[in-house]
């Protein structure tokens, strides 16, 4: 027999019991082996006997009858007013010891990419736009939702888009979804299959395109961005990060802004532009997404990872008009969709001025990391060029052919967990990989972003001196 028991404070029992036999001592078995395989862990309150005895079929007394031995045992504790209670320290008294064995070999210091400070999420700001959202939101918001997003939300987005980065769009034109990789998803369903990628780029962007059945062209990267004057004539879509190339750091050149533009009106292309990291500008003016120069070619993409948090999955893509239902059909009618209400806290949080805010407090804080890591460098690595700094929350430390594995190795040992470069090339470019170190400089706790400084800054001076 298996049944539920519920107490006032919420705990669900799930208990399986003999239909006939002793059940007090059945009921008393099953608790003592909930407990010791660690279901009921220590503190969880059980439910009131009465409650219990009505759920199981059982009489009071058993069910009583079974709480007192189980206290008596030392399995349970009773006191009044707060009820009859998993003792603690029992709950896994009889379950099998894990193994004993050697601590996990964990960097101390994480200098990967893409990841934005996790102690700076502003939580006061974010709550307090959650709260509104929450206590405004119509009740229509709390029903299976359109697939393209929350209105107020696109609406939002169009207006911050337009005037931040240069995207001409109405909110008509953006469809919500949850970050890029899910954008990246939909768009690869309705491309035709031969897409223009750049040599350099992020694996797992090239694992989404590869099961897609999508058939890759990589197209060279240079300190300059991608060389869009060279691009495949049978591609009939280009994914190019023109703002900051992925992971090597280049602004695409205006001229080649215009090439890419030229080859997607004569050859109907469509450009998807992953503009990961557009608020985080240093050392020179933004640069304007490039949809603002070709709406009807250009999917805009970009999404919260980096902005503001990777835990709100939360992305946007700007369509032209001929790809809008594509995309939603693609989506589907009962596709796993954005949080409704972080859609509407993350509108309220733009329309309040709390998004801008927290960007420029971050562009300054990031840019500060930055400035550490360059002068860090200088001081101790000054052979070391570094490279794709002037945006964005990551750095390029160039290395000559050869020294990228040993420089990988000595950084595991002194605890750094940061990439190589050869890593984000892409499997189809036939060209010899470039080697460098890819270091990630936003995350860090401060109270140990100097240690881990010192620490990089010794295996670049070992790479660069061994040279």
């Amino acid at each position: 027999m298996t049944a539920p028991g519920q107490g006032p404070g919420g705990t669900d029992l799930h208990l399986e019991l003999p239909a006939e036999g002793a059940r007090r001592t059945a009921l008393a078995q099953a608790l003592r082996s909930a407990v010791r395989s660690g279901r009921l862990a220590g503190g969880t309150r059980l439910p009131p006997y009465r409650t219990l005895a009505a759920d199981l079929g059982l009489a009071r007394n058993a069910v009583a009858d079974a709480y007192a031995e189980l206290v008596a045992e030392g399995w349970f504790t009773a006191r009044q007013g707060s009820g009859t209670r998993v003792a603690e320290g029992v709950a896994t008294a009889g379950a099998p010891a894990a193994p004993a064995g050697p601590a996990p070999d964990r960097p101390r210091h994480d200098l990967l990419q893409g990841k934005p400070d996790p102690a700076s999420f502003p939580r006061a700001a974010w709550a307090a736009s959650a709260r509104r959202a929450l206590a405004e939101a119509p009740t229509e918001a709390f029903g299976p939702g359109d697939p393209q997003g929350r209105p107020e939300l696109r609406r939002a987005l169009a207006g911050y888009l337009s005037r931040a980065r240069g995207v001409r769009c109405g909110p008509e034109n953006i469809v919500i979804c949850s970050g890029f990789a899910n954008g990246l998803r939909l768009l690869s369903s309705v491309r035709p299959l031969d897409w223009a990628v750049e040599a350099y780029g992020l694996p797992f962007h090239h694992g989404i395109l590869h099961a897609a059945g999508v058939r890759p062209h990589p197209v060279p990267v240079d300190e300059d961005g991608a060389r869009t004057t060279e691009l495949p004539s049978r591609a009939r879509t280009l994914l190019l990060t023109p703002a900051h190339q992925f992971p090597t750091g280049g602004r695409l050149l205006p001229a080649r802004r215009a090439a890419a533009v030229e080859w997607a009106r004569a050859a109907d292309g469509v450009i998807v532009e992953d503009d990961y990291d557009g608020e985080f500008r240093y050392d020179r003016k933004p640069v304007g997404a490039l949809q603002g120069l070709a709406p009807e070619h250009v999917v805009y993409a970009g999404s919260l990872s980096k902005s503001l948090s990777p835990a709100l999955r939360l992305g946007w893509l700007v369509l032209p008009d001929r790809l809008r239902d594509q995309v939603l059909a693609a989506k589907g009618l009962r596709e796993s969709w954005a949080s409704a209400l972080d859609q509407l806290a993350l509108a309220d949080f733009i329309e309040c001025g709390a998004y801008d805010r927290h960007v420029r407090r971050m562009r300054l804080r990031y840019r500060d990391r930055r400035d550490q890591l360059v002068a860090a460098l200088a001081a101790r690595a000054p052979e070391v060029r570094v490279t794709g700094i002037s945006a964005g929350l990551h750095a390029v430390l160039e290395l000559p052919a050869g020294r990228e594995s040993p420089a990988l190795a000595a950084a595991h040992a002194a605890g750094l967990a940061l990439d190589g470069l050869s890593s984000y090339q892409h499997p189809a470019d036939p060209t010899p990989p470039r080697e460098g170190l890819v270091i990630g400089y936003a995350a860090p706790p401060d109270s140990a972003f100097t240690r881990a400084l010192g620490a990089l800054a010794g295996v670049a001076g070992a790479a660069s001196g061994a040279c």
